[in-house]
């Protein structure tokens, strides 16, 4: 311990952070100072339990020095990347319950001497509590003249932003030119003067031993599910795909994620954009150098030559890879050092360790339970995938149908065993199950025009219907290319669910659904937005598209909390201190965006800005960004 006694002080000089701890028995106080263990550490008190005894053996006293009339000083919430001039204005002013609200809100514009002329003045609305706070709403839509704003309540001005065309247009760059690189697995990444990492995991993968229940979730069940026996090498997996989050493992349901939204991205706005060189074949990979080839189409391929190595090496899509050892698991700086890239086969090798391992190698584990949901996923993200890859890489697109085919034929033909089936919740529902196979049935029919996938996708399409609200967005994305009396028939349902939108602006002052689960719900505030963009391409007159631009405005700052735009790198005051790979140096990644604000019990709106270790809030997550992309392309798309 740096200290040991009865009595601690912290902060004694500072009231706002003055507490104290005491212990009045036999046991001292000892502190210590996390951080000489992990990263993530903090400061420690302990008392140390003596042995051989029952009943109250030790007790704390914990003060905090109070201040009766501490009022917490107002947020002014907006957009950090702006406004486009015809998009609805509401800036969100958050007020401690017992602070008095002002009478006037002011919108000032910026000349280019420097000095402030007023453009707008007047009294917010009174919108009422939400949680612990107080909200107020101030309007600013009628101002539509281009340039430079700040607001002002009280004695807070903001930073500044615009009012422009093309306030969006730029956005998504940070997010694809430099944080999905930076994600890429088995490649080699350079920016410039610097090296993000090297082509990491070329050793992968051995097969997981079997009943084995892992960490964050992993577990292998009583069988492999396939030829390979526990810590064979499974060849070809040393290929493609990105690391999942902060981590570095491969979680497949987010590779079908990722994929899935770039080939809807390419589908729908023919993104082209040039600005990274990748070559699969040397592993390279280098940021901010043009190649002569679509980002998105390179992106994809990564993707998918993960995704066909697994079914092609193991026979069905799989859960992933993970680390084998948990000081991989905690791994923070270069990912090429995690293991020694040396393949590992028992049957070859005699067993080398690293010093640190007890008598298994340092190679990652694929954890491959066999599970309908997964194989579908995987076969909905390779049909999808084989279109857009058609011109650019027409072998691989042939080679990705053919496997999603395969995956189809085989899914129907195999009756998993009920033993491996290691997913439960909704990966287990019937209804869930049916909408999964029908979304995989749309994507084969419109790859290969064969009646017999469109066939199965009608029979299950009652189901999906009946569940709309679950099923909005796979359902947005068929209408398109169906009949008339199929849009006529989902018609009402959309009347329906955008009555239901009109609610939310009850809930709270953003407009938007903030999610009360334990990982904050940034994700789904996206995809929610992406669902509503759907549906409006086919019925205009029904959603509104403020419940499209909504999400953007919270996601750049006007939500709980603080102000800070979500998307690192992007608004005048971004989030700089985020869980990514480079969490340690308390920094970030351009263009990663955090799961966002999470309502702790019983009413407390956070998202940490100063510390970048609570995953749940500020880890970056490759499908939030991808989808995070496609909804800028979609408002850019509306609002051209």
């Amino acid at each position: 311990p740096m200290a040991t006694g009865k009595l601690i002080d912290i902060a004694p000089d500072e009231p706002l952070k003055h507490i104290t701890i005491r212990t009045t028995d036999d046991n001292n106080l000892s502190l210590f100072d996390g951080r000489n263990k992990q990263q993530n550490g903090n400061f420690v008190v302990r008392t140390l339990l003596p042995a051989g005894k029952t009943g109250k053996i030790a007790e704390w006293f914990i003060t905090a020095e109070t201040q009766s009339d501490w009022v917490r000083k107002p947020v002014v919430s907006y957009s950090q990347v702006g406004y486009h001039p015809t998009q609805k204005k509401v800036a969100v002013v958050e007020l401690d319950k017992n602070d008095k609200p002002l009478s006037t809100v002011s919108l000032y514009k910026v000349c280019s001497d420097g000095s402030l002329s007023k453009a707008l003045s007047g009294t917010p609305k009174t919108w009422g509590m939400y949680t612990r706070y107080n909200y107020l709403q101030f309007d600013f839509s009628s101002v539509t003249e281009p340039g430079i704003y700040m607001l002002e309540y009280g004695d807070q001005r903001t930073a500044p932003f615009p009012i422009a065309t093309d306030v969006f247009q730029k956005a998504w760059f940070p997010t694809l030119d430099v944080f999905f690189p930076v994600q890429m697995d088995h490649m080699f990444v350079r920016e410039a003067y610097r090296v993000w990492h090297g082509a990491a995991h070329l050793d992968d993968a051995l097969q997981a031993p079997v009943n084995r229940i892992h960490w964050d979730g992993w577990r292998q069940g009583p069988t492999t599910g396939n030829k390979y026996k526990p810590l064979e090498h499974i060849p070809g997996l040393n290929v493609g795909g990105w690391f999942d989050a902060g981590d570095f493992d491969i979680q497949t349901g987010s590779q079908h994620a990722v994929v899935q939204a770039f080939a809807l991205l390419w589908e729908s706005f023919g993104v082209n954009r040039d600005e990274t060189t990748i070559n699969q074949k040397t592993r390279y990979t280098e940021i901010h150098v043009p190649d002569g080839k679509p980002d998105v189409l390179q992106q994809i391929e990564h993707g998918v030559l993960q995704l066909v190595a697994q079914v092609n090496a193991i026979g069905y899509a799989i859960p992933g890879i993970n680390e084998s050892h948990l000081y991989q698991y905690r791994h923070l700086g270069d990912a090429v050092n995690k293991t020694d890239n040396l393949v590992y086969n028992p049957r070859l090798d005699s067993l080398q360790t690293d010093g640190r391992t007890s008598g298994t190698p340092d190679d990652r584990w694929a954890f491959t339970n066999r599970t309908p949901h997964m194989n579908y996923g995987t076969a909905i993200s390779l049909a999808a995938a084989s279109r857009a890859l058609k011109d650019y890489n027409p072998e691989l697109s042939k080679e990705a149908l053919r496997v999603a085919r395969f995956i189809w034929d085989d899914e129907h033909n195999h009756q998993a065993n009920p033993e491996e089936q290691t997913y439960s919740g909704r990966f287990s529902n019937p209804e869930f199950m049916k909408s999964i196979e029908c979304r995989a049935a749309f994507e084969l029919w419109r790859s290969t025009d064969y009646e017999g996938y469109k066939t199965r996708m009608n029979e299950l399409l009652p189901t999906l219907l009946e569940q709309f609200n679950r099923n909005a967005s796979v359902i947005a994305q068929m209408i398109p290319f169906m009949d008339n009396a199929f849009k006529k028939q989902v018609r009402p349902l959309v009347e329906a669910y955008a009555g239901e939108l009109a609610e939310v602006d009850k809930e709270n002052p953003y407009g938007v659904r903030i999610s009360t689960a334990g990982w904050a719900g940034n994700r789904n505030i996206v995809q929610a937005c992406i669902t509503n963009y759907l549906l409006h391409r086919s019925y205009p007159e029904l959603i509104n598209p403020e419940y499209i631009y909504r999400g953007l405005n919270y996601l750049y700052g006007c939500h709980p909390c603080h102000n800070l735009s979500f998307v690192s790198g992007v608004g005048a005051q971004p989030k700089k201190v985020a869980y990514g790979s480079n969490r340690a140096d308390f920094s970030f990644i351009p263009g990663g965006v955090v799961p966002g604000i999470r309502i702790l019990k019983p009413d407390f709106p956070e998202n940490r800005e100063d510390y970048p270790f609570l995953w749940s809030e500020n880890e970056y997550v490759i499908d939030l960004a991808a989808s995070y992309i496609y909804l800028v392309n979609a408002v850019n798309s509306l609002l051209k």
